[in-house]
């Protein structure tokens, strides 16, 4: 059996993502949650992406972007 990589992702890219209004509408119950002062960037920027402030110097950045593939091997 051949595998297709192309076959594995139905969505084309970096621009497959879900709308910010759908992502709204999914996260609407996470609002009463208290958000850390370390969060840099969260939910309220509908963004792909999260930045938390680690130290001084340093923060993790986390994001759910990924590019599918473009060719099958």
């Amino acid at each position: 059996m051949e595998l297709k990589l192309t076959e594995l992702s139905n969505g084309g890219g970096c621009g497959c993502k879900i709308e910010p209004r759908i992502l709204n509408r999914i996260l609407k119950n996470t609002t009463n949650m208290r958000i850390p002062e370390e969060l840099l960037v969260g939910i309220e920027t509908s963004d792909d992406a999260a930045v938390y402030q680690l130290n001084e110097d340093q923060a993790l950045i986390a994001t759910t972007d990924f590019f599918s593939p473009i060719v099958d091997n």
